[in-house]
């Protein structure tokens, strides 16, 4: 009973709580780094766990891209020309009437080309077409002189030989 009776009666009551608060800072100075790397390392956890989220759905848009590309590349090499189209009946006048048409079109092809090709050209062509225009002129006037020439001729060498 003495023991419980028995109080303490700190001397100096601001030193007690001076100490007090001393020791509060000392716990909190040891708790707060423990604290931060907690916080640190879950804050750290969740952004890496979410890039690892994005990197996973990336992987998986990867692979199924890489995926496709495969299938794509088998049926690009198989071979296409032995298969039949499935063309309803309704359509295959049409088609027999489109496959001669195009047929047609690319035997008339090179000859369109070269229309197409000779367009930048025309110019050089008309210019050429008048300056041989021009020199048909001059020669038929020519030969018109000498066709007059070989008559006069003629009517002379015919009164020659009458004479």
């Amino acid at each position: 009973t003495l023991d419980l009776t028995c109080r303490r009666m700190p001397c100096f009551p601001k030193f007690s709580e001076m100490e007090e608060i001393v020791n509060m800072e000392a716990e909190i100075n040891e708790v707060q780094p423990l604290l931060l790397s907690v916080t640190i390392g879950s804050t750290l956890f969740y952004f890496i766990g979410k890039k690892c989220e994005i990197l996973q759905d990336m992987n998986r848009h990867l692979e199924a891209i890489l995926k496709e590309n495969r299938n794509l590349r088998k049926r690009l090499m198989k071979h296409r020309c032995q298969e039949s189209l499935p063309i309803e009946a309704t359509f295959h006048k049409c088609i027999v009437e489109l496959l001669t048409e195009a047929v047609t079109f690319i035997e008339k092809l090179e000859s369109h080309l070269q229309s197409v090709r000779s367009v930048p050209q025309i110019p050089d062509m008309v210019n050429n077409m008048d300056a041989t225009l021009s020199k048909t002129e001059v020669l038929m006037i020519e030969l018109e002189e000498l066709t007059q020439q070989i008559l006069k001729w003629k009517e002379v060498q015919k009164e020659v030989y009458s004479n």
